[in-house]
C-alpha cells in the first residue's frame, strides 16, 4: 500500500503517517499539498495525508480550498498530533547561531513561533518553505549560509542539523489536525492507534436571497442535539460576499439525525455535500525517533 504525504521526509505530516499506518507501507513524499492530493486522485497512491488545521494558526486554507474547488476527494480519517517546534542550524554554525540572518520554515511554523522570533531575532528575515522538512533539508545543504530552520526533532536527525533552541512555539498546546484522503469512501483502520472520536464533515452553501439563512442552518443541528465542533467560512471564489461553510459534527452519519438535518437544509435552499464520515485518532505524545 502506498501513502502520499507532504514531504520531504521528517515533516510533521510524515510523523503522522508513521504513527498511524506503521512501517508496512510505501511512503511517497510530495513537495506540495496539491501534488499530494492530485496523487491520490490519480491513483498514484492509495491514501494521502495532508494538514488541515493547527491549534495556534487555524485552518490550512490551501488544503480545504483544493478539496472543494479542484479535487473532490473523501475524508476517510483524521489524525491529531502534538507539534513541537525547534530552532536548528547546520553544525558548522551551532556556535554562532545567534548571528543568523534568516529563518526558514513553513509559514504556519514561523507564525507559531512569533514571540520567540520577535524577542530573539527582532527584524530578521523570514523565508517560507513548502514544509518544515523542506526547510531543514535546505539548511543542511547550505552550510555556508547564516540560516536556521524551524522543524521537528526527526528533521534534525534526518538532515544532520543541531537543535540550538527547543520548544520555541508560543503556546504549549500546539497540535495539528491531518486528513486522510481517498477517492472513494474506503476507510483504513490504524494498526497502531485506537480511534477516540467519530466525525462527519459537511460543506454547506447558503441561498443568496434569504435573510437569516445561517441561523436556520444552525437550528437544524441544534434541535436535533447534534454537536458541532467546528464551523468555518471560506470564499466561493465567485465574487465578494459569496461563501461556503465547513461544518464538523461529532458523530458518524446515521440513518435519521444527520440525513434529517441535510434534508431540512436542502428544503431551505442550501447546497449540502458530505465531505466525509470517519473515525478520528489522536497521537498522545510527540514522536521521537
Amino acid at each position: 500500500m502506498k501513502v502520499g504525504f507532504l514531504g520531504p521526509r521528517a515533516t510533521f505530516t510524515h510523523l503522522a503517517v508513521q504513527a498511524f499506518f506503521g512501517e508496512k507501507i510505501e511512503e511517497v513524499a510530495y513537495s506540495t499539498i496539491p501534488q499530494c492530493i492530485d496523487a491520490v486522485a490519480e491513483g498514484k497512491v492509495d491514501y494521502a495525508v495532508v494538514p488541515t488545521e493547527n491549534a495556534l494558526e487555524g485552518s490550512v486554507n490551501l488544503t480545504m480550498d483544493y478539496l472543494i474547488h479542484e479535487q473532490p476527494l473523501n475524508i476517510v480519517g483524521e489524525i491529531v498530533s502534538p507539534i513541537e517546534q525547534h530552532l536548528m542550524v547546520h553544525p558548522e554554525n551551532a556556535g554562532k547561531w545567534e548571528n543568523i540572518t534568516r529563518v526558514f520554515s513553513h509559514s504556519h511554523a514561523i507564525a507559531q513561533c512569533h514571540k520567540f522570533l520577535h524577542h530573539t531575532f527582532n527584524g530578521i528575515t523570514y523565508d517560507y518553505a513548502t514544509s518544515t522538512g523542506a526547510a531543514a533539508q535546505y539548511v543542511s545543504n547550505h552550510p555556508d549560509e547564516a540560516v536556521a530552520a524551524i522543524a521537528n526533532e526527526l528533521a534534525a536527525k534526518e538532515y544532520g542539523l543541531e537543535i540550538v533552541k527547543e520548544n520555541i512555539h508560543d503556546y504549549q498546546y500546539n497540535h495539528t489536525r491531518f486528513a486522510i484522503l481517498h477517492p472513494a469512501k474506503k476507510e483504513y483502520n490504524s494498526p497502531l492507534l485506537s480511534p477516540d472520536r467519530e466525525k462527519s464533515t459537511l460543506m454547506i452553501t447558503l441561498p443568496s436571497d434569504q435573510s437569516g439563512a445561517l441561523h436556520q442552518v444552525l437550528s437544524a443541528f441544534t434541535w436535533r442535539k447534534l454537536n458541532l465542533s467546528k464551523i468555518e467560512s471560506r470564499p466561493m471564489k465567485t465574487g465578494l460576499g459569496n461563501y461556503f461553510f465547513i461544518i464538523d459534527i461529532d458523530m458518524r452519519i446515521d440513518e435519521v439525525l444527520i440525513p434529517g438535518a441535510i434534508a431540512e437544509l436542502e428544503a431551505l435552499g442550501c447546497g449540502v455535500k458530505l465531505l466525509g464520515s470517519y473515525e478520528a485518532y489522536s497521537i498522545k505524545k510527540s514522536i521521537k525517533k
